[in-house]
């Protein structure tokens, strides 16, 4: 089993240690004193923002995903076409120096829209005060995927006025991690810590299955064992996987299949679980399974992200590999 004493001397610069302090971030932004945007006439919005920040944005997509008002989700550096008098443009970069996100708030300063950036400081900070952009500075911690439970969070506290969930939607979610955090914290870095026991459990490249409303939380873990682990991992969806994806099994067997499941999922997709999960036992592919917990969309993805980000680290630590240190994207960003 993993021993604190591990994971200070793999971990050294104690990232686990942030995610130990999850549920108390999350509460602390959440009654932030962050005013409100108005949203009034609002029915398009635009989330730009790249890796741990974009992560935060594909929430917000499911959150508002049975709403009538339209979502565009952009990692990259060219607005929507379409974006009007009646869009908000929300940009987020954890650091504040992402050249993408800055690129698309600075083309809807000059565009008839609203237009909020949130970000630790950087360029945006400065971008957004010198030309009158509203904007909230919200702490980083350690690094963008560390700091999501404060970005999330604060963000959820000043869009409330236009989101699809109620107070005690946001509260409940809090409490859900909360109480998570009691089971797979390091504070129980034993056997019954299920975190630890999914990080034992993946031992080849994991192959990440999600449905309907789940995508941003197979997306997050992907990127979370990419950064945390150094490794690939791959994520497909149920329904688009029965079409093409499940053939790639007929070869390959050394990879690892792991189903997240939503409590609600559609009658179609539970019949597509069940399906796959007996191809896999017939092909003797052996797969691990979870579900969400029940509750809202927000406290479903929350709950799942915290579990599956810290089975990220602890996978980090059985295989010895500091999960801070993220080298190659250095390489790139000092090229840009």
């Amino acid at each position: 089993m993993i021993s604190k004493e591990e994971m200070d001397r793999i971990d050294s610069q104690g990232m686990y240690k942030i995610y130990d302090k999850w549920p108390e971030i999350a509460n602390k932004y959440y009654n932030s004193d962050f005013e409100s945007i108005e949203s009034t006439g609002i029915d398009h919005i635009v989330f730009s923002g790249m890796g741990g920040s974009g992560s935060i944005n594909d929430i917000f997509s499911s959150i508002f995903s049975k709403t009538d008002i339209r979502i565009s989700l952009i990692k990259g550096y060219e607005l929507p076409k379409s974006v009007n008098q009646k869009t908000l443009v929300v940009s987020t970069s954890v650091s504040g120096n992402s050249v993408e996100t800055l690129a698309i708030l600075k083309s809807a300063k000059n565009k008839k829209c609203k237009n909020i950036g949130f970000a630790s400081g950087g360029l945006m900070e400065k971008f957004c005060l010198k030309n009158s952009i509203e904007f909230r500075k919200i702490s980083m911690y350690q690094n963008p995927r560390s700091s999501f439970p404060s970005f999330l969070y604060g963000m959820l506290k000043t869009l409330q006025e236009i989101l699809p969930l109620k107070k005690t939607d946001v509260i409940s979610s809090i409490k859900s991690i909360k109480s998570l955090s009691k089971e797979i914290s390091s504070d129980n870095l034993t056997e019954n810590n299920s975190a630890i026991n999914m990080a034992k459990w993946i031992t080849e490249i994991p192959v990440i299955y999600y449905p309907y409303g789940l995508q941003s939380v197979a997306i997050r873990f992907k990127n979370s064992l990419q950064e945390n682990t150094k490794e690939h991992a791959m994520v497909e969806n149920i329904i688009e996987a029965s079409h093409n994806g499940i053939v790639s099994w007929e070869g390959n067997k050394k990879l690892k299949p792991i189903l997240i499941r939503g409590k609600d999922d559609h009658k179609k997709t539970k019949q597509r679980w069940e399906i796959f999960k007996q191809y896999f036992n017939e092909k003797k592919i052996d797969f691990y399974e979870l579900s969400s917990v029940n509750g809202n969309i927000l406290t479903k993805s929350i709950n799942l992200i915290y579990l599956l980000d810290y089975a990220s680290i602890y996978l980090s630590i059985l295989k010895k590999t500091n999960p801070s240190p993220v080298d190659s994207i250095n390489f790139i960003r000092t090229r840009l």
